[in-house]
């Protein structure tokens, strides 16, 4: 009786978790959809030996954005988008270079930095992510 009854209460709490982590992601579609604000963000990549800088170019959504490569860049590096509500601004440079690699990342918004990261050695994540100021 009690394996049965601990069957049920598990198979109760998956489904209300599945249920639960559907409805989010379905409130940040619809809010991402109702918030049609846009901003205006820069990135900045400077240092030295990154092969390539992935980013949020402003395609896509704020939970599946559209991300954005470029290889071989010239540094340092600026690209200026436009992005929209709720999508967070993020710039991903990698390095591969485990002994000479320096990078630094920045993520500006009408002058103010919002976010900078700096890094030697082997740099293949993280990066600079941003919450969108729309938000507040």
């Amino acid at each position: 009786m009690n394996r049965t009854v601990r069957t049920a209460a598990c198979s109760v709490a998956v489904a209300g978790l599945a249920l639960g982590l559907s409805a989010c992601s379905e409130t940040v579609n619809q809010v991402d959809k109702a918030v049609n604000e846009t901003y205006e963000v820069t990135y900045e990549v400077t240092g030295k030996n990154v092969e390539s800088i992935d980013f949020h170019g402003g395609e896509g959504t704020a939970m599946e954005p559209k991300i954005e490569s470029v290889s071989k860049p010239r540094l340092p590096w600026t690209k200026t988008v436009t992005l929209r509500g709720i999508m967070p601004a993020a710039v991903i440079p990698v390095a591969t270079d485990p002994e000479g690699a320096q990078v630094t990342c920045k993520i500006i918004h009408k002058g103010k930095v919002l976010e900078e990261q700096s890094a030697k050695g082997l740099v293949s994540a993280g990066g600079c992510i941003a919450e969108s100021p729309v938000t507040g």
